[in-house]
C-alpha cells in the first residue's frame, strides 16, 4: 500500500478488500448453512491443537484455541482433516504504511469453491478474548458468518481488526474472528509476506497486495505440540518447534 495509511482506516480497507475476495470465488457447490452457533467466551480454558503448515518455502505451525474459538477451529480443521488446504495457496501481502516497524497481514486460502464446506457462524474477539496480535491466524470474510477456508496471519498487531462494541458500523462491531497464532516458523510467514507483489493484479483495494507468484501449501496436517522454546528464545519461531512439525507433516 503506498504512502501512509491513518490506522482508523484499517479495518474499512481490510474489509473491502477481504469482501472483494469472497466475492470474486464462483458460487459454492454447498448449500450456504452456517455451522450452528455454540458457547465460548474468554473465561473458556484454553484447548489447543496443533497444525503444521508444509509450504513451498517453509513450515508454518499454528496453535489453534479450540477452547475459545471452537466453531472457528473446528472449521478451519475440517478443511485440514479433509486435506483441502494441500495445494492453498498464500496470494495476497497487504503492507500498510502507517508504520515504521513492517505491518500488514499475510493472506491465504482455498481458490476453488467447489471444495469449500459452508460458511462457518461468526465468533468476535469480544467473545473469544483472541486479539488480533502479531502473529495472530483469523478468518478472511465477507459479512459477519460468511467465511470459508480464506485466512489471514497478522505481521504486526492491528487491534482494529477486533470487535468493537461501540463502533457505529455493523461490521466494526463485529470484527474478525481470531482463533490462533503461529508458534514456529513466523520467519517463513515474514518471508512469503516480503515477497515480490504485482503492481496491476488485483481490484480495488487489492490492487498492489497480490504476490506476482503464489507461495502454495503442499500439505495441512494436526501434529503434536511443538517443544517450549528456549529462554530467550524468539517464541514465535523457535527452529525446534518447526522441526518437530515437519516431523509431524512427513508422518502423515
Amino acid at each position: 500500500m503506498a504512502g501512509r495509511t491513518r490506522p482508523g482506516r484499517v479495518l474499512a480497507a481490510i474489509a473491502a478488500s477481504l469482501s472483494l475476495a469472497v466475492l470474486a470465488a464462483p458460487a459454492l457447490a454447498q448449500p450456504s448453512v452456517p455451522l450452528p452457533v455454540a458457547a465460548a467466551s474468554a473465561d473458556e480454558p484454553a484447548e489447543h491443537v496443533y497444525v503444521s503448515l508444509v509450504t513451498e518455502v517453509g513450515v508454518i505451525t499454528l496453535d489453534l484455541d479450540a477452547g475459545h474459538a471452537p466453531l472457528t477451529t473446528a472449521n478451519f480443521l475440517r478443511y485440514v482433516d479433509g486435506k483441502r488446504f494441500d495445494g492453498a495457496v498464500f496470494y495476497r501481502a497487504m503492507h500498510l504504511g502507517w508504520s515504521d516497524d513492517p505491518a500488514g497481514l499475510l493472506q491465504g486460502g482455498v481458490r476453488d469453491a467447489a471444495t469449500l464446506y459452508p460458511p462457518v457462524a461468526h465468533e468476535p474477539t469480544s467473545q473469544t478474548g483472541i486479539r488480533h496480535k502479531a502473529g495472530t491466524i483469523s478468518m478472511a470474510r465477507f459479512a459477519p458468518g460468511t467465511a470459508t477456508a480464506d485466512f489471514t496471519i497478522m505481521i504486526s498487531d492491528m487491534p482494529a481488526l477486533d470487535a468493537d462494541p461501540d463502533a457505529a458500523s455493523e461490521d466494526a462491531r463485529a470484527g474478525f474472528a481470531a482463533f490462533g497464532r503461529v508458534v514456529g516458523g513466523m520467519d517463513v510467514v515474514r518471508g512469503i509476506w516480503n515477497l515480490p507483489r504485482s503492481a496491476t493484479a488485483g481490484e480495488g483495494a487489492m490492487k498492489g497486495d497480490m504476490l506476482e507468484t503464489p507461495v502454495k501449501i503442499l500439505s495441512a496436517r494436526r501434529v503434536a505440540a511443538p517443544p517450549a522454546p528456549a529462554a530467550g528464545s524468539d517464541a514465535a519461531s523457535p527452529a525446534a518447534a518447526t522441526s518437530s512439525a515437519q516431523r509431524g507433516a512427513d508422518e502423515n
